[in-house]
């Protein structure tokens, strides 16, 4: 019987989703990217052997699985082909198993220019610099919001795609030498660039609501990967410091154009203790020791641009959040071995306004945010090693005291824990697919 099953962050992202979505995969028959950009960063391991994907979906080093890129992601063409071929010179051949929703909005190069030159304009009163990607996701998410959007499906008709893409260089342009006095964009090389590569994309287009619910007619397994993490969503997350996508559980439906009630298990990922790429609130931020603990042991440096992560304390406050916008079914957490060899834990279990009110919710207001000090619970650590341990009952009795802790404070479930970066270091107490 197949069953459909989100993965999905549960924080800042980079909380390991892709490990776990490659090791679930040998149960799917597809795999869907439903939302984001190649701004997503998803960071497998197989037999020491390290892979970065950004747009292709993390299930595709299984050559029995279909991936699936759906209307909700945003595609840049040129990076989709470097990635394709990065994997065939690995000797992983994956064009002809790559669907594309026709729906999809082209990412081309005047988005990154965009996007470039807001992140330099450092007056806030002309713009929010949040220290995005650079890699033009906003823009393109606001060009669909616009209608003025170009999807892979208009390469069909390329005299009006060439119109269309035209004014839409000319409109940018304008911005671009008026506003932000950068260099503007050659209309000449980007639609050189597409000519190229249109034949590929078009050959990997197709009707993606179709197929997928086809596949849920058919009983086959999928598995929708989510990007970022929930706190990055554009409507739940830290706004205004957030991606332009909704990372959360109800994008798996616009973003793949699959119904609510096809979907059986939601498993959110999360770290042991938090990070997060760029600006923005973060209640259980480190600047001591232990941050440089999680930062040099746990090689927090951000997959897609190379960043240093921010390092905290897990913050039960936010993951409680998590879980109810998400509906979780359960929870897999990563990273428990970084936590081996510290003398004793934290983990924030409420928050303390500037006037002594303790809450247990996540604020909404930005400003809100500021006000928050963390309460921790401190729980003992423990000396032993847990790198690599493949069974519940092989942890030293303080992390499975850890890890039942915070199941208590949560309420759901704990099915996964990542004890290392390879996809064979998992205790898997529950797995989703069966």
């Amino acid at each position: 019987m197949g069953k459909n099953i989100v993965i999905l962050g549960t924080q800042w992202g980079d909380e390991g989703k892709g490990k776990i979505i490659d090791l679930l995969s040998p149960y799917a028959h597809y795999v869907v990217r439903f939302q984001g950009g190649h701004n997503a960063g998803h960071t497998l391991v197989v037999n020491g052997h390290k892979t970065i994907l950004h747009l292709l979906p993390s299930g595709l080093l299984h050559e029995h699985v279909i991936g699936i890129i759906g209307n909700g992601v945003v595609l840049s063409p040129v990076d989709l082909m470097n990635e394709i071929n990065m994997l065939k010179e690995q000797g992983v051949c994956v064009k002809d198993r790559i669907i594309i929703s026709e729906a999809a909005p082209l990412l081309l190069s005047y988005h990154i220019a965009m996007d470039k030159a807001r992140e330099k304009i450092i007056d806030k009163n002309i713009n929010l610099v949040i220290g995005t990607t650079g890699r033009g996701i906003g823009p393109v998410y606001e060009d669909q919001v616009a209608r003025r959007a170009l999807h892979i499906g208009d390469l069909k008709n390329i005299k009006c795609f060439s119109t269309y893409l035209k004014k839409n260089i000319d409109y940018y342009n304008f911005l671009l030498s008026n506003y932000y006095h950068e260099e503007t964009i050659n209309y000449d090389n980007v639609i050189k660039n597409i000519l190229e590569i249109r034949s590929d994309l078009l050959s990997m287009t197709k009707d993606v609501p179709e197929i997928l619910n086809m596949a849920c007619k058919n009983n086959h397994t999928v598995i929708f990967e989510g990007a970022q993490g929930t706190f990055l969503d554009i409507d739940h997350g830290t706004y205004p410091y957030v991606t332009s996508s909704n990372c959360t559980a109800g994008g798996v439906c616009s973003g793949s154009g699959i119904g609510p009630l096809s979907i059986n298990y939601i498993l959110g990922v999360t770290k042991c203790y938090t990070t997060r790429v760029g600006l923005g609130p973060f209640p259980t931020e480190l600047f001591d020791e232990i941050d440089l603990h999680f930062f040099n042991v746990g090689k927090e440096l951000g997959s897609s641009t190379g960043r240093r992560r921010r390092t905290g304390w897990l913050d039960i406050v936010a993951l409680r959040r998590s879980i109810k916008i998400n509906s979780l079914s359960g929870l897999c957490m990563t990273k428990l071995d970084i936590l081996d060899g510290l003398k004793n834990i934290k983990i924030c279990i409420a928050y303390k306004l500037s006037n002594g009110i303790e809450i247990t919710n996540t604020p909404f207001c930005i400003n809100d945010w500021n006000d928050l000090t963390p309460i921790y619970k401190t729980i003992p650590g423990w000396m032993e090693s847990t790198a690599g341990i493949k069974s519940f009952n092989l942890l030293p009795l303080a992390a499975q005291n850890y890890i039942l802790e915070i199941e208590r404070l949560v309420g759901i479930s704990i099915d996964m824990i990542s004890t290392g970066a390879d996809r064979t270091e998992t205790i898997i107490l529950k797995n989703p697919c069966i």
